[in-house]
């Protein structure tokens, strides 16, 4: 990490304001070489986190008289010494405006100060080394980045103070009580050391146990939290499947007409409802026929129903009940939570809904083309996720590697506990206390070889 580094931290499109993040032991030199302040004073004897306003100057022109300076660009700086900064190392910020051709002949004036371009998360991967956050902090930052629901956001930036990190450190330093104690009994039997307190240490791991088993079962919660819910709009031809949809995104998403069967393939979008983000699958219409492409369209319908979270079954108002409605709605599994939609509400009523009710299914009354009663639907969708209601506070295992490493260290915990009920001697218990301190050093990066830190921090964008 003695390279010197430099990004576009604001992404390449035009913008108001463009950022160029510059850090490493050359970034403040780097920086005043290009760099002149208004007030006329040095960035090398700035004060740390200040900013100062000035401009670009290119390089090739910094010696001629101030008349013959080709300026480049007006924009703020701010400089933050190490170790106080978020990478640990000093850095710079260059607060330009956005135009992708300005910041990229600022980029093109810092390479030929010997900075080079900063690879995908090469940022927050200096802060990790450099000891300014553990990896659930720095994959919490990808998170943020990548929330697309409030509650996503907040819980990343709970994990990002620190909520899951902390609870880690305090089932490592348990553990590494419990293992220095037995190693001071067995390296040093004659000093006057308190036997071993079974009991006590079972307190201890059936303690953590309780800990580790409570985060894992927040992973599920969390994956529905960060992907959605997996949503099938389904019903027999021409409900008003897809204009659900439509209404539901709030713009035409997939074609509406009044030919049965116009929609031959799943079409898949997001929606925010509450909290709940909702990966909504309009599906083609379910019926018998003959059409080769409309039955795989309607296989594809099936597959959707098996591996959703929800399932929304669109009826048709101003027609009784069919015998495809009951299919429908017969082809959900009996664990997926599912709600009935009776579509057409503008249009006379023709079905009853006294049957619906014998179906022992929740429904409500939309009219999917006006938008009416989708705020009720939405209610009727949130009260089906109470779960969803109250926001995380970084407390959600979101990250699948967390989880594995957590999984890990839960099975040796209690493969300790099971040894210390049984009397085993003590080096069996102290392998499987290794083993699950090795996996949560794991989660928090204390014990991680470099390709794997590597492959973590390619998932990250240019710039941080």
């Amino acid at each position: 990490m003695t390279d010197t580094i430099a990004a576009i931290a604001t992404g390449n499109t035009v913008s108001a304001i463009g950022i160029i993040r510059i850090s490493g032991s050359n970034a403040i030199v780097a920086a005043n070489s290009i760099f002149r302040a208004a007030n006329g004073i040095s960035l090398l004897d700035a004060e740390n986190r200040h900013m100062y306003y000035g401009e670009i100057l290119d390089s090739s022109s910094t010696s001629a008289p101030h008349s013959h300076h080709t300026t480049i660009d007006f924009c703020l700086c701010m400089i933050s010494r190490a170790p106080a900064s978020y990478t640990g190392e000093d850095t710079v910020e260059l607060h330009c405006h956005g135009s992708p051709v300005v910041l990229s002949e600022v980029m093109r004036l810092l390479f030929t100060q010997g900075v080079r371009q900063a690879l995908p998360g090469e940022f927050t991967k200096r802060a990790f080394l450099n000891g300014r956050m553990d990896l659930t902090q720095a994959e919490a930052v990808i998170d943020i980045i990548e929330a697309e629901t409030p509650a996503a956001s907040r819980n990343a930036a709970g994990q990002l103070r620190g909520a899951i990190g902390l609870k880690m450190d305090s089932v490592y330093n348990k553990l590494t009580d419990i293992i220095a104690h037995f190693h001071a009994v067995i390296d040093y039997p004659d000093e006057d050391i308190d036997e071993f307190n079974i009991q006590n240490y079972l307190s201890i791991l059936y303690g953590i146990d309780d800990e580790l088993g409570r985060m894992l079962e927040t992973h599920k919660r969390s994956k529905v939290l960060r992907d959605g819910v997996p949503t099938a709009i389904i019903g027999r031809p021409n409900t008003g499947k897809s204009s659900l949809l439509n209404a539901l995104l709030g713009y035409d998403r997939a074609i509406v007409t009044d030919i049965a069967g116009t929609t031959r393939d799943t079409i898949e979008e997001k929606v925010l409802i509450g909290n709940i983000l909702l990966r909504l699958i309009d599906t083609a219409g379910l019926r018998e026929t003959s059409d080769e492409v409309e039955i795989l369209g309607i296989d594809r319908s099936l597959t959707a129903i098996n591996a959703a979270g929800l399932v929304i079954l669109v009826l048709d108002g101003s027609e009784p009940l069919t015998k495809e409605d009951i299919d429908a709605l017969d082809s959900i599994p009996t664990n997926i939570p599912k709600i009935a939609v009776i579509n057409k509400s503008d249009l006379p009523t023709a079905l009853n809904q006294n049957k619906i009710a014998e179906l022992n299914i929740e429904f409500c009354t939309i009219s999917a083309l006006h938008g009416k009663g989708l705020n009720i639907l939405s209610e009727k969708i949130v009260d089906i996720f109470p779960e969803f209601n109250a926001s995380p506070t970084g407390e959600l295992i979101t990250n699948t590697r967390q989880a594995e490493a957590i999984s890990v260290a839960l099975a040796s915990i209690r493969s300790a506990s099971t040894a210390l009920i049984d009397a085993i001697t003590p080096d069996v218990i102290l392998i499987d206390i290794e083993a699950a301190m090795n996996a949560i050093g794991e989660v928090t990066g204390k014990n991680m070889c470099e390709d794997i830190i590597s492959r973590i921090f390619e998932r990250f964008c240019v710039g941080k």
